[in-house]
């Protein structure tokens, strides 16, 4: 019996790969991406961010929350990192693998749980995130209010890491690097924003709270500098809000995660005080926390909000006249902002002692530790 050999064309070949279709390493996953997160910085007298204690406070996190196991109260920076969370849109089930670098700071607390990979504080990994638009799990709550829970009001997919689920995938930390602005009160009294990086830095909001009366103005984008004079701000409270929300939106984020960043930090944000907002620039939020995500969604919007507290001569005043009558009701009033305020005055262990009391004992009664 005679074997035939059955030749097959080169061109039928090429046809019968052609119709596999393998996927390709630069192959886009059908996913959106979004992030938003604020750097919190405290201007000096020379408008650049000083270093303070930035952890002092009270506890505002859950407890489920992981963290690094180190004392974040200890560490010195110029930029506290809040609260990044990174949203993930989709029409059907997926999975990515996110990488977080942050090569000028210390990445303090997280959640989902991050992969054993995670070998350094300034490195974070999640691998197989699975993102499940049609899942709608309980997701973990503990009594008490907090700034975490505001973040799941968005139509973000489910996200789960091995057996735990949430809506996004948060971390935050504190670091030491250059930021686009500066900040400082001239002679005539105003307030003169100057540009540090180059790059024009879009959203520019003055704010300032005084005895409860909230004033604002927004002066837009800052290419060189921008004076602005405080007093001539506006009573607008839904103004404030609206042009805040419209700023967000206009960088790439959907409404209602924009409203869910605000009512987020609501109650921080509008505090006492006189301060800065901003939109960092990308490249800026690119170089400061590299994000890799594989496979790499078809699209990602990052919007960092930049908030510097200005210190005002009135406010280095009160904290004096607080100190030397041991009036910790009032120095309390400025919260975890106290520690920068009176450092050239050489008061820092007065205030930053009772500060950081409060922080542990309230740490202990939460979460046991």
């Amino acid at each position: 019996m005679k074997t035939k050999l059955l030749l097959i064309s080169p061109a039928l070949l090429m046809f019968f790969f052609a119709a596999v279709v393998l996927p390709k390493p630069n192959d886009r996953l059908d996913v959106t991406a979004h992030e938003w997160g604020t750097f919190t910085s405290v201007a000096g007298e020379d408008g650049i961010p000083v270093p303070w204690f930035s952890y002092t406070g009270p506890l505002d996190l859950p407890c489920f929350a992981y963290n690094f196991g180190g004392r974040k109260i200890l560490i010195l920076g110029t930029v506290r990192m809040e609260t990044p969370v990174l949203y993930f849109y989709g029409s059907r089930e997926s999975s990515v693998n996110v990488k977080v670098s942050f090569p000028q700071g210390t990445i303090t607390e997280w959640y989902p749980q991050a992969s054993p990979e995670r070998r350094s504080n300034n490195l974070i990994q999640w691998q197989d995130v699975n993102i499940s638009p049609e899942v709608t799990p309980d997701f973990p709550r503990e009594r008490g209010p907090s700034h975490y829970y505001a973040a799941r009001e968005t139509d973000a997919a489910a996200l789960q890491v091995k057996s735990e689920w949430e809506k996004f995938l948060f971390y935050r930390g504190i670091g030491t690097f250059p930021l686009p602005l500066s900040a400082r009160f001239e002679q005539d009294g105003k307030l003169v924003v100057r540009n540090a990086g180059g790059t024009p830095v879009d959203g520019l909001i003055v704010f300032d709270n005084h005895a409860g009366t909230r004033r604002y103005a927004l002066a837009g984008t800052v290419k060189d500098e921008v004076a602005v004079d405080v007093g001539s701000l506006q009573d607008n409270w839904a103004g404030l809000l609206m042009d805040l929300e419209r700023v967000l939106i206009s960088q790439g984020l959907y409404e209602k995660e924009a409203r869910a960043m605000i009512e987020t930090w609501r109650d921080s944000w509008f505090e006492e005080g006189t301060r800065l907002f901003y939109i960092v620039p990308r490249q800026a939020v690119a170089s400061i926390l590299p994000l890799d995500i594989q496979p790499a969604p078809s699209d990602v919007a990052r919007v960092f909000v930049g908030r510097m507290e200005i210190i005002t001569p009135a406010v280095q005043q009160d904290v004096r006249q607080a100190v030397a009558a041991n009036d910790r009701p009032a120095l309390e009033k400025y919260g975890r902002f106290l520690d920068a305020i009176p450092e050239r005055d050489g008061i820092r262990s007065l205030v930053i002692d009772s500060v950081n009391a409060a922080y542990i004992n309230k740490t202990k009664a939460n979460c046991g530790r």
